[in-house]
């Protein structure tokens, strides 16, 4: 990416308290095993790679940190809570007041402004209208995207369309930003752009991101990275944990 620009990473901490853990995570989709005993521990403010071929796991294993999937067995933690015992509305609270999320495609409503966009999660949390829009404006120029916020999906670049996704993931301040190939469906230029201001951000608000991806110009922004290879966590940069 940019270099020596880019923030400094944090210290590794010297505690085994870690903000996100899957332990031994095991789930399938019929007969097709996807994960098959998935460790991981994640700790507050780090910035977690995944990396792994095709049908490897890797999203599978993001999808039930975040509470998306539930494992046929193992545990998944937050903050100290077991997340995979979690009725659905427990979870959804989760998604909505402590979680973000930026996908491939950026998943904008296409009936909404860019700004309408980035406001809809302080909204369906109960923020004002007036408040809520006030707040997503901030995101506009820290992401380059001013003059951009009465624009709808479809009027927007696919980069200027990944930055508002990333505004809308960040503007709750998420304890856990969860990003899955955010750079899959852009050029390398605009993709390296998204990752600067995504790292930059997250670390400004010492947001703990757990980002799966293919690419090794993306997971070189990260603090460390995790290989996934047939549904388990087989190696890692830095050795926090085991597999």
């Amino acid at each position: 990416m940019s270099g020596d620009s880019r923030p400094t990473a944090p210290a590794t901490p010297d505690t085994d308290e870690f903000l996100v853990e899957a332990r031994e995570l095991v789930l399938s989709f019929g007969q097709t095993p996807a994960l098959r005993g998935a460790n991981l521990a994640v700790a507050a403010g780090e910035i977690v790679a995944i990396m792994g071929p095709s049908g490897s796991g890797k999203s599978t294993l993001l999808h039930c940190l975040a509470g998306i999937l539930t494992p046929d067995a193992g545990e998944v933690r937050f903050d100290g809570q077991r997340v995979d015992t979690m009725r659905e509305t427990g979870r959804s609270a989760l998604r909505r007041d402590r979680f973000g999320f930026v996908f491939q495609f950026g998943q904008l409503v296409p009936e909404l402004t860019a700004l309408e966009n980035v406001a809809l999660p302080l909204l369906l949390s109960g923020a004002r209208r007036a408040a809520a829009l006030t707040e997503a404006r901030s995101w506009f120029a820290r992401l380059g995207l001013d003059g951009l916020d009465g624009r709808r999906s479809g009027e927007l670049s696919g980069g200027q369309a990944q930055r508002v996704a990333l505004a809308r993931a960040l503007v709750t301040r998420p304890d856990v930003l969860f990003a899955d190939e955010p750079t899959g469906s852009l050029d390398s230029l605009t993709g390296e752009q998204v990752m600067d201001l995504l790292v930059t951000a997250a670390r400004e608000q010492h947001t703990t991101v757990v980002l799966v991806t293919h690419e090794p110009r993306v997971a070189a922004c990260a603090d460390r990275e995790v290989m996934v290879r047939d549904g388990k966590v087989t190696s890692l940069s830095v050795g926090r944990i085991a597999s």
